[in-house]
């Protein structure tokens, strides 16, 4: 087995369908089947099952996708370490994001840290935090940016921490929120809880809820129009919004704020590229993000 069959693996199983797995990897999908039964054929087995909804994996099958993930991780930690070598900052540097702090905050920064080195690649994936969270206990990224409090044992560094807000394009009386629209969004669990758990210890009725939309944007465009008022993270609110915005205080009169971390893995600063973004972060884009 070489690099290619390795991905071909992966990128089969994620898929679970011939077909899209070679549109991934800008193949065809008889060339894909001739080289999965080329596998089959040179270990003896079959590795996948075909039915009408796909294809499913035989315990064979299974067992060499999590070879091929363990060996697409090695050879990128041989590229990092072979780049690494001169200690110059170059290479590809692979990231996990948030998608609200990659949305409203990273294009800037990656703009400016590109300007300081410009012979790195970035490499980004961006999703829930949790998600986030995932890819770097596996390895699957140097560094994470994460929204929330998650489980992490490694480094980590506060890049922010932000207030909740109520935004409406009306002035609205606190004491009357339940009874006013409200527009929710989809978001991750973290966030959730602590709207959650701010609502209860303030509210003994349950909100209003009158529109559930899967993004931020999209529920913040919804308030843009008049339509109710939401419940947003100050990162996604500019002073040209035209918005009233009410920050959260719990009772004892403290703001409700969330915190972006900044988390990775303190083996991975020997690489001069994470090191290079580590102190990026900390010493050129920390004070700007920290909203009031």
């Amino acid at each position: 087995m070489e690099y290619k069959d390795w991905l071909m693996l992966v990128t089969i199983h994620q898929e679970r369908n011939i077909t899209k797995a070679a549109e991934r990897l800008y193949t065809t999908q008889p060339a894909l089947t001739y080289r999965l039964q080329h596998l089959e054929k040179m270990f003896g087995t079959a590795i996948v099952m075909r039915s009408k909804k796909g294809v499913e994996f035989t315990s064979q099958g299974e067992y060499l996708v999590q070879y091929a993930k363990k060996m697409l991780v090695e050879l990128e930690k041989t590229k990092d370490y072979v780049n690494n070598m001169d200690q110059t900052v170059k290479g590809s540097l692979r990231l996990g994001v948030s998608s609200v702090f990659a949305r409203y905050k990273l294009p800037s920064v990656l703009k400016n840290f590109l300007a300081f080195y410009p012979d790195v690649d970035i490499n980004l994936k961006t999703g829930w935090s949790v998600e986030i969270n995932h890819m770097l206990h596996k390895e699957e990224v140097h560094l994470g940016i994460v929204r929330g409090d998650y489980a992490w044992h490694g480094e980590k560094s506060l890049l922010c921490e932000e207030t909740l807000c109520i935004a409406s394009t009306k002035e609205i009386r606190l004491e009357e929120l339940p009874q006013l629209p409200r527009i929710n969004y989809g978001t991750d669990q973290t966030l959730m809880n602590l709207i959650q758990d701010w609502w209860q210890d303030s509210y003994k009725d349950p909100p209003s809820i009158t529109m559930d939309v899967d993004r931020i944007d999209t529920c913040k465009e919804m308030v843009l129009h008049g339509l109710g008022y939401a419940i947003l993270p100050s990162i996604c609110l500019e002073n040209d919004d035209h918005l009233h915005i009410y920050k959260l205080r719990s009772k004892n009169n403290t703001l409700i704020t969330r915190k972006t971390w900044l988390i990775y893995r303190e083996s991975s600063l020997q690489l001069s590229i994470v090191k290079a973004f580590v102190e990026f972060m900390e010493k050129n884009a920390k004070p700007e993000f920290i909203h009031q």
